[in-house]
């Protein structure tokens, strides 16, 4: 289903004149929706809450005359076309016309055959521009599978499973920490599917207000509530064909979850305020970065959207888990962004190296890449030094205090060692491994702090102790 072609506005302060076109338009372009006005005034409110194809108006008007409407037109919406007819038409009215921005100039009577060439032309043209329109908003967004980057396990196995559920018309559900490449997988698997060659539409369901997000999935109809100048298609129209990709879903309210459900049965939906039934033939992907399972449990996630949505699941691994990808992320990164800085900046120091491995990554990816652009716009020489990385004291405080995974059939003992292991990581990280310090905060000996660390098979390489607490750090 393409979107429609929007109205064409017809212009005469002579009701007759109105008729007569209504009437040759019901017979030459039966397949077009026309409006007609009395008055330039009108058709400047009109075009202003509405969408129009092209305009066709007469020269002579009471008040504003058509040649003022068209210098209007030129100025506000420079792409609408505008033809004026008139019925004392002269080579120097003509010329006039055609010089103030006018697509054509017809003297009355004219031919239907020319009003319809004339017409027919315009909508062609419309159409073109939304094809180009549509075009260049794909371009740049087709995702090629080497461009997710890594070769940990986890990696692999994700190219992989891209590869093989990307030419199905299967729906997917990504789940995943903030930072992990969402959006990097459903591009993936929309620029390998049989699909890609059509529109790729993307909707944050968390930035729009709930209020207005059943609009912009659905479109809507003209007066269905306040602002509603003109009838709009919605998202899922835009997507016919393609794919469309729900980010953050869940985030969305129940009631559109239970619109959502209906619409991923068959494809149908119906606009906000209307009553016609219509049908789109969409892929649909969604991601969350919520504990799906917990929503569900909480009552704010529709268990049966969950499994509608999940007929095949992907779950990008956080950064923390993925081992030297962390390094060959870096990597990438400071080629591209010394490259758009123009610096000559080639490697990363092994201090650097040794700092960035050990941070905990909350941000994932995201984050990585956010601190290689600050180490770029810092560094002077041509390696990243360690200095010019965050001291990461606030990301730190990010991380959880709890095991990542729970220990499976382990005893009381165990989760306890877990605990305690993460939470002695967790204060050496914000203390930059300070032995010392760190002791000082959790109230044991620095001697104490390290026999747990070496009972708990933490590195004790990393440890650092070479300054003197401050005063104030004694108090606290």
């Amino acid at each position: 289903m393409s979107v429609p072609l929007p109205p064409l506005l017809f212009v005469d302060d002579e009701k007759n004149a109105r008729r007569v076109f209504e009437s040759m338009m019901a017979t030459v372009c039966p397949e077009f929706d026309i409006r007609t006005v009395d008055s330039a005034e009108e058709a400047l409110k009109l075009i202003t809450a509405e969408e129009f194809f092209m305009v066709i108006s007469d020269a002579r008007l009471g008040g504003m005359s058509g040649y003022e409407l068209l210098k209007q037109i030129r100025g506000r919406w420079p792409q609408l076309p505008v033809l004026i007819m008139t019925a004392y038409a002269t080579p120097r009215l003509a010329v006039e016309a055609i010089q103030s921005g006018a697509i054509d100039y017809l003297g009355k009577p004219f031919e239907p055959e020319q009003l319809r060439h004339a017409i027919a032309r315009c909508a062609n043209d419309y159409r073109k521009s939304q094809e180009i329109a549509a075009l260049r908003a794909r371009v740049g967004e087709a995702i090629r599978l080497d461009q997710i980057i890594g070769d940990s396990p986890s990696m692999q196995a994700l190219r992989r499973l891209i590869e093989t559920v990307a030419p199905t018309n299967a729906t997917v559900l990504i789940l995943g920490e903030s930072g992990t490449g969402k959006e990097l997988v459903a591009g993936a698997i929309h620029a390998l599917s049989q699909r890609r060659d059509q529109n790729y539409i993307r909707i944050n369901c968390a930035a729009i207000p709930d209020t207005l997000l059943e609009s912009e999935l659905f479109g809507h109809e003209k007066g269905a509530f306040t602002g509603a100048m003109r009838q709009k298609a919605g998202r899922v129209e835009e997507a016919d064909g393609g794919t469309i990709f729900l980010d953050e879903i869940g985030d969305m309210s129940r009631p559109l979850q239970a619109k959502l459900l209906r619409f991923l049965e068959d494809g149908s939906f119906t606009r906000v305020g209307g009553n016609q039934e219509l049908r789109v033939n969409v892929r649909l992907i969604a991601a969350t970065n919520r504990d799906i399972v917990q929503a569900i449990r909480q009552n704010s996630f529709r268990e049966d959207l969950f499994h509608r949505l999940n007929v095949v699941q992907f779950r990008p691994a956080p950064l923390r888990e993925r081992g030297d990808d962390i390094l060959q992320l870096a990597e990438h990164f400071l080629r591209h962004f010394s490259l758009a800085m123009g610096k000559n900046i080639t490697a990363i120091s092994p201090a650097a190296q040794d700092k960035l491995c050990r941070h905990h990554w909350p941000g994932n990816v995201r984050e990585l890449r956010n601190v290689i652009e600050r180490a770029v716009i810092l560094e002077s020489t041509p390696n990243i030094q360690a200095q010019n990385l965050p001291d990461f004291a606030v990301e730190n405080r990010l991380r959880h205090l709890v095991p990542e995974k729970p220990l499976a059939d382990a005893s009381l003992e165990e989760h306890l060692a877990a605990y305690e292991r993460d939470l002695i990581l967790s204060y050496l990280e914000q203390n930059n491994y300070h032995l010392t310090r760190t002791a000082h905060q959790l109230h044991i000996s620095a001697q104490t702090l390290r026999y747990k660390m070496q009972n708990l098979s933490l590195d004790t390489s990393q440890l650092t102790d070479t300054e003197e607490l401050t005063p104030a750090e004694q108090e606290r």
